[in-house]
């Protein structure tokens, strides 16, 4: 039984991904914690702090499937906390020689946090190999459209020209900068935990920074300047990157979405037999991926500030914050995973209706380059005339239903002034493009 869509058996093929519940779910967080508890043995042993054939055997034992999950979720339920019921088990199954020297000098929120910062690592690399490949799919695409000249749009009308290419562009920026986010915030997430009871190390007399140390090298993790018990950035800034990385997402796919428009359709999303289709609409192709994006973009947007929230730890151990972090944090990476495979299906699969951008482009008579024209006629006729009278010129095509080029034709000002060749070039979209391909080549120039 599951009470959110993300982890069911039929919903979550639409939400979410199988390989990131995965890495993390319950059973990864009790094989991190597990792992940890095992690594931790094997530092104490290589600095004489206990046994060598206690850390082998705790090593051993520290399997998944041996644990008794029943009996681990009643002393779950009786103490608040995994960790006591599965040192319990970890110890008994290492045997009683070893096992009396399981958790030595950890506390519960150590292995906990650290489990769950071996997570985050396997999350993290999800997203980034799917973050690499849409990021591909978009400089591809942006390469290919670089020069395809089509309406740029603000306030859902037409502006000025653009080409797809810029456009491409303009979603590929965002997520090339999230790429960079990304490798600059794994050394401040990716670090371990321990600091014993109350973040001293106290236990552990002055050995406490050498088995940190060696705790750190055996998980391949960073060593804190301190423990982060209650200091809880790394956890908010791995959350809040999602959260940009799903935003710069829905950039995207409300984009596509709009462009699919029966009136617009100027780019789809890859099309299969059926996807997208209505019950009762049998015409329908509906932005099925740009909505799955949009759905789980703002349920990561809603999880934020609930991990923000969280950073207001009391003295030396949280008393709720900490524990609210586990109701966020592995929802928040599973939709970022779910809304990015989706934004990947779009990137590399996208249809593009060359044609239909220029009879779109074409459909205004001009107008959609009016700026051009008063930009060609300001140096003679001042910018203030020379908006007015293609202002003018502009109404007048809009009455009769005429092209622009043919209503400047008619001015005396502007015949006296520009030839018809040189109306005929100032109304062609594609010779006002501005720096848009300039902007394209430097975007690509980053991947």
């Amino acid at each position: 039984m599951t009470l959110n869509p993300a982890d069911g058996a039929v919903l979550g093929a639409l939400y979410g991904t199988d390989a990131m519940r995965a890495a993390m779910g319950e059973r990864a967080f009790l094989a991190g914690m597990l792992e940890v508890e095992a690594a931790l043995a094997r530092a104490q042993a290589r600095l004489g702090l206990i046994p060598a054939e206690a850390a082998t055997a705790i090593t051993a034992a520290a399997q998944v499937d041996a644990l008794d999950l029943p009996a681990l979720a009643a002393a779950t339920r009786n103490t608040g906390y995994p960790v006591l019921g599965l040192v319990r088990q970890l110890s008994a199954l290492a045997g009683p020689e070893a096992g009396r020297w399981t958790h030595w000098g950890a506390t519960t929120q150590d292995i906990m946090d650290s489990a769950l910062v071996l997570m985050l690592r396997d999350g993290l690399a999800l997203l980034e190999a799917d973050l690499d490949r849409t990021i591909a799919g978009l400089a591809a695409r942006a390469e290919e459209y670089r020069g395809l000249v089509m309406a740029g749009r603000t306030h859902l009308q037409h502006a000025l020209p653009v080409t797809f290419g810029y456009k491409c562009a303009v979603w590929l920026s965002p997520l090339l900068t999230m790429r960079e986010r990304l490798a600059q915030l794994r050394p401040r997430v990716l670090r371990v935990q321990f600091g014993g009871a109350a973040g001293t190390l106290a236990s552990l007399g002055d050995r406490g920074l050498e088995v940190t140390a060696e705790l750190a090298r055996e998980l391949d993790l960073v060593e804190p300047d301190l423990p982060w018990h209650v200091t809880r950035d790394g956890f908010c800034e791995a959350v809040t990157w999602c959260g940009l990385l799903c935003g710069a997402l829905s950039k995207l796919a409300t984009d596509i979405m709009l462009l699919m428009q029966t009136e617009v359709a100027e780019v789809f999303e890859p099309h299969a037999p059926g996807r997208g289709g209505s019950s009762t609409m049998p015409q329908k192709r509906n932005p099925i991926a740009c909505e799955y994006v949009l759905a789980q973009s703002r349920g990561v947007h809603a999880l934020v500030p609930q991990m923000l929230a969280a950073m207001a730890q009391d003295h030396e151990r949280g008393t709720g914050p900490w524990q609210a972090e586990l109701l966020a944090l592995p929802q928040a990476f599973a939709l970022t995973h779910g809304a990015l495979t989706q934004a990947l299906t779009i990137a590399e699969g996208m249809t593009v209706d060359a044609a239909r951008m220029q009879k779109n482009l074409d459909s205004t008579g001009g107008l959609i380059v009016a700026e051009a024209v008063m930009m060609g006629l300001a140096p003679v006729l001042g910018r203030g005339p020379a908006h007015d009278v293609v202002h003018h010129a502009c109404d007048i095509a809009l009455a009769e239903g005429i092209p622009l080029a043919e209503a400047l034709a008619r001015d005396a000002e502007v015949a006296q002034r520009l030839s018809a060749e040189e109306i005929a070039r100032l109304t062609d979209p594609a010779n006002y493009l501005g720096a848009c391909l300039d902007f394209v080549d430097r975007v690509l120039a980053r991947v």
